[in-house]
């Protein structure tokens, strides 16, 4: 029997969790005194949280023989076409699905790519949730292989179909939580030259179901951002704090990020909270760490130029209990 949703906007849908396995319909096509630093310095250390990209649902198209271990029926021999990579080792006990993953992962770590990239295909196609989630990244990023987003849709696609109702915290669970936000991404902007079309309102409902079921700090944040630009829906900086509050409090940096704009320049039903607002930015300035976070270093450094000195004082003190907390 199917779990019912959770959350607020997934409550006030009606809707059950079965309904996100039929949101895909269809297979893919084939074709002041304190300076600067100083509040940086306070805040340094803090361990952004883990942002796991997830997303969607599978068509008919795509499901497995409902499998969800990968194992196959005990006793009998892979389905043609899914024998293990050749001169495979297999401690005693081990699932040849099992060895042929670490087997591949252990080959991408050596440079082996394409040896790797087998053993991966071997252990996906018989339902190994961690080697179609590496394949999807794979090729979604074109690293190793060519970048193939259709490839990677349905990957991700694969897990969300199996392993969508798995008991959160479980590891399954992760790999789940991390392909609807996948697919949720994908539905954004759409995959051209597929059946995946741009779609606002199921990318909704990729967030919605990892956001509420699984509690992903990503899915909330991407949720929280929808809310507050208005994608797909009226725009709604409340229900969007509340996302991104969800977000942040997991250490997730880009919902810090929006959370310190949104409460340090005020919006709609938000008062200005200009030293809150600057704590939370001052946090997602030391999460940042990539090429493409300048945005967010962008922000944090707006707010401490308008900042005033009574506002830098009081977010550093917010700062010192937020690291307090942090470290029980």
């Amino acid at each position: 029997m199917a779990r019912p949703w959770r959350g607020p906007d997934l409550a006030r849908s009606g809707g059950h969790a079965f309904r996100i396995m039929n949101v895909v319909d269809h297979s893919i096509g084939t074709n002041g005194g304190l300076g600067r630093h100083g509040l940086r310095r306070t805040a340094w250390g803090i361990v952004a949280g883990l942002c796991l990209l997830v997303a969607g649902a599978v068509s008919p198209a795509l499901a497995f023989d409902g499998n969800t271990d990968g194992s196959g029926p005990a006793g009998l021999a892979p389905p043609p076409g899914l024998t293990p990579p050749g001169s495979l080792p297999l401690p005693p006990g081990a699932r040849p699905v099992d060895e042929a993953f670490r087997s591949g992962a252990q080959a991408l770590r050596l440079g082996q790519t394409a040896k790797g990239v087998d053993a991966l295909r071997y252990a996906a196609d018989q339902g190994h949730p961690a080697a179609q989630w590496k394949l999807g990244r794979m090729y979604a990023d074109g690293d190793g292989v060519k970048r193939d987003d259709a490839k990677a849709f349905e990957y991700f696609s694969r897990i969300a179909n199996l392993h969508a109702e798995d008991y959160p915290g479980t590891p399954q669970a992760r790999f789940a939580a991390s392909a609807f936000v996948a697919l949720g991404s994908y539905y954004l902007v759409g995959i051209p030259n597929t059946a995946v079309r741009r779609d606002p309102a199921r990318a909704r409902d990729m967030f919605s179901y990892a956001a509420s079921y699984f509690g992903d700090p990503d899915a909330q944040f991407r949720l929280g951002k929808m809310y507050l630009d208005g994608t797909g829906m009226s725009r709604d900086p409340r229900q969007a704090a509340r996302w991104l509050i969800l977000s942040a409090q997991k250490g997730q940096y880009e919902a810090q990020a929006l959370l310190g704009q949104l409460l340090f320049r005020g919006d709609e039903g938000i008062p200005r909270q200009g030293a809150r607002g600057l704590m939370w930015l001052t946090l997602a300035r030391d999460g940042a760490a990539g090429p493409g976070d300048k945005w967010v270093v962008d922000l944090y450094e707006d707010a401490f130029s308008e900042a005033t000195e009574d506002e830098r004082a009081v977010a550093l003190k917010y700062l010192e209990q937020w690291l307090k907390t942090a470290q029980r």
